[in-house]
């Protein structure tokens, strides 16, 4: 069984991140670390509390990270991530207060510890601006070598953005911190918009959890509608909602659920540009590829076991 870490902005699809690696048997949910887009980093924190009780868990830890990017002295939420999740992240569906608090150990240094403590067995799976990541490198540089195997959800690399024409939400929330992740030797795999905006959801598989009759299902079903209706209005022709976050989860579970191609990334951080993913040319050359690109995936067989672990979750909460 992987130790798994999940770093998230808990909005919608976060949430459902949640649930997938809740209804994994392969997996142990050791901890959430917190940051901020879909939501500021505190809301972010309590949704995440809210919806591991929710389902069951809370035992779960959450670890509060950083809470802006590196080149900013603060965060607040954009118009356009308050339409798609909601002003409170998870489609303005109200749950109870939490019974816990987050943890007073910050998000970077439980990481570095978690690392030592888990090597091989642990997974690290963000889903938002890789700022704390970037921190705890910084911190301990011999991370790169220590946390081996890192399923991030961000970037665009044969498609357009979702920010713009070339930059996906996630890393353009932070391009310093993704540019100096993906140049300091780490080895990653990015699940960008290449292949989550081909996993798509829609009122039918979420009928299936309200009629379980269970409160979990409600919860998830009225959050996921909100989320493809906002979808409708963004992306109307895509005809559903993208699975990001979900599928990140997957492909550390799995990863011969997508094809990918090894590239050394790196992010561009000035001009018009700012936040396109990218390949190196300073490594072009270099027999040594850090990042595994996800450029296809086989959404039949995703699709089912996204259904087939989330009911595991929601009929166990």
């Amino acid at each position: 069984m992987k130790k798994i870490i999940l770093d998230l902005d808990t909005g919608v699809d976060d949430s459902l991140a949640i649930a997938y690696a809740l209804g994994s048997p392969e997996l142990e949910l050791i901890a959430i670390t917190g940051t901020y887009g879909n939501v500021v980093l505190p809301l972010g924190m309590k949704n995440s509390l809210q919806i591991t009780e929710l389902l069951g868990h809370p035992e779960v830890k959450v670890f509060p990270g950083v809470p802006h990017s590196e080149a900013t002295d603060g965060f607040e939420t954009l118009e356009i991530s308050k339409f798609i999740h909601g002003q409170n992240g998870i489609g303005d569906i109200t749950l109870p207060e939490p019974s816990r608090e987050a943890e007073s150990t910050p998000a970077v240094d439980f990481i570095i510890e978690a690392a030592h403590e888990y090597g091989e067995d642990l997974v690290y799976v963000p889903t938002g601006p890789l700022t704390n990541l970037a921190a705890a490198i910084r911190k301990h540089p011999k991370l790169v070598d220590e946390l081996t195997n890192v399923v991030l959800m961000g970037g665009a690399l044969t498609t357009c953005g979702n920010v713009n024409g070339w930059s996906e939400a996630n890393i353009s929330q932070d391009p310093e911190a993704a540019d100096f992740v993906f140049r300091s030797g780490m080895r990653t795999t990015m699940i960008g918009l290449d292949v989550t905006l081909q996993t798509l959801l829609t009122y039918k598989e979420t009928k299936q959890w309200r009629d379980t009759g269970t409160e979990a299902g409600k919860f998830m079903a009225d959050m996921t509608d909100y989320y493809i209706k906002a979808y409708e209005t963004t992306a109307p022709d895509l005809g559903g909602c993208g699975l990001h976050d979900p599928l990140a989860v997957a492909v550390a579970i799995d990863p011969t659920l997508v094809t990918t191609f090894d590239i050394n990334l790196k992010v561009d951080t000035d001009g018009a540009t700012r936040g396109r993913t990218i390949g190196d040319t300073t490594r072009l050359n270099d027999p040594v590829k850090t990042t595994k690109v996800a450029i296809d995936v086989d959404v039949p067989r995703f699709l089912s076991e996204f259904m087939d672990r989330i009911g595991r979750a929601i009929v166990n909460a």
